[in-house]
């Protein structure tokens, strides 16, 4: 057994234990206290960014981000506290960081392409887009990947990286959108007659709205037709309502008025060689 003398005891607990204890206190203190002033600081943070109304995906992912460096900085001033070379620890952090990084370049371009999207915000839930090789109603954007419902009702998981990279097209993002369909009518029918027919059919349908007005014009002298273009303006919402009906509609009203629309047809004449020919 140690025999340790009484003056040996007090001048170790001076030295070594009371100091010890002291800094065992201090960065306990330091902890406990460190992680109430985070919690408020990314509290603040919180309430900072949802007045300047982005995505709640956004600004949770920002507090929980705030949150982790600033309970790194709160671990590191403890562990100083205790004594710990912190300057190798905040070392082997950022070489760790960066292998990561090297490792997750994929989902890291992802992460930053979902951090802009919901930054900049050219779609947002609800709206129907083309992006990253698909098409379809947003249902949600997250960090890494964008939810889409096809019009067949099928989900699709887009990565971020693959929208923001290429273009996107929203079809929700205008009030108004312009339904552009071509109707072609034979050489022999009356050109007049045949606008007067589209027009009173695009008039006829309450969607279309007056304003911009309906572009219904000769486009093209084809081969086998003469090609209208008809162009009018209606509300997002009704965009596929009204080309459905407009194209059955138009073709029911040239049947009735006797306005054929023509095939392409080719001719193919045989000449009959020589030697077959009766003497």
């Amino acid at each position: 057994m140690f025999d340790f003398s009484q003056d040996e005891m007090n001048e170790f607990a001076q030295n070594h234990v009371i100091p010890w204890g002291i800094n065992i206190v201090t960065a306990l203190l330091i902890f406990i206290v460190g992680k109430i002033v985070v919690k408020i600081l990314v509290g603040i943070i919180g309430k900072l960014l949802k007045r300047t109304n982005l995505d709640n995906i956004l600004v949770e992912f920002i507090q929980a981000i705030a949150n982790a460096l600033l309970l790194i900085v709160v671990i590191i001033a403890a562990l100083d506290q205790l004594g710990v070379d912190t300057t190798s620890l905040i070392a082997l952090i950022g070489a760790a960081g960066l292998a990561i990084g090297l490792a997750l370049q994929g989902s890291l371009q992802n992460f930053a392409s979902g951090f802009l999207l919901l930054v900049f915000r050219p779609f947002t839930a609800g709206d129907y887009i083309e992006a990253g090789g698909t098409a379809g109603v947003v249902k949600t954007i997250g960090i890494f990947t964008t939810i889409l419902n096809s019009p067949d009702n099928r989900e699709i998981t887009v990565p971020n990286g693959a929208i923001y990279s290429g273009n996107i097209t929203n079809y929700s993002a205008l009030p108004t959108r312009r339904v552009d369909l071509v109707f072609g009518i034979s050489y022999d029918d009356d050109i007049k007659k045949a606008k007067e027919i589209m027009e009173r059919v695009v008039k006829a349908d309450e969607r279309v709205l007056p304003d911009p007005e309906p572009q219904i014009a000769v486009s093209e002298l084809a081969d086998s037709s003469v090609n209208f273009v008809v162009r009018p303006w209606v509300n997002s919402a009704d965009y596929w309502g009204v080309k459905f009906d407009l194209t059955e509609n138009i073709k029911l009203a040239f049947d009735e008025n006797g306005i054929s629309i023509p095939f392409p047809q080719m001719d193919v004449h045989m000449d009959k060689p020589a030697n077959d020919q009766v003497a």
